[in-house]
């Protein structure tokens, strides 16, 4: 007897997706390059196109990494690299590069500190024959003092 691999997955999605995917993220297309906000002494990047706003997750993938610098007077960099990795279904598009994450809302009894946290996409979505969930490489867009 043959299995039928496609149809398991199929089945196998929605049950995925409702284990999972409790809360609700939003993938923005970069609006431009970054410019620098005098009010915050940081660059920003503008809002560009909502590509997917709907049932995510986000989830660290490992720890931060700290990388050397190339000038001898500075020996580390500012900012870590942050691994994290979003979930959403299979019908949301692939994010391209640097695509803006947003925690939207949490599920009761989720985590509230990450509602309004971002993250940059590192890579396009990835995909494959036998996904059940999109997944997406994101490194988190560092906080300054008062943000969550």
């Amino acid at each position: 007897m043959a299995v039928d691999l496609a149809r398991i997955l199929a089945n196998v999605a929605p049950l995925v997706e409702g284990m999972l995917l409790l809360d609700t993220v939003r993938f923005v297309t970069p609006g431009g390059p970054p410019v620098f906000n005098p009010d915050t002494g940081q660059f920003e990047v503008p809002e560009g196109a909502i590509t997917y706003e709907g049932p995510g997750a986000v989830q660290s993938g490992s720890l931060p990494e700290t990388a050397s610098a190339v000038v001898a007077t500075q020996p580390w960099v500012t900012e870590t690299t942050s691994k994290y990795k979003a979930f959403t279904p299979l019908a949301a598009p692939i994010a391209a590069r640097d695509t803006i994450v947003t925690v939207v809302s949490v599920h009761d009894g989720g985590d509230q500190a990450l509602v309004g946290r971002q993250w940059r996409t590192m890579d396009p979505s990835q995909a494959g024959t036998l996904g059940v969930i999109r997944v997406t490489s994101l490194d988190q867009i560092q906080q300054t003092g008062g943000e969550a």
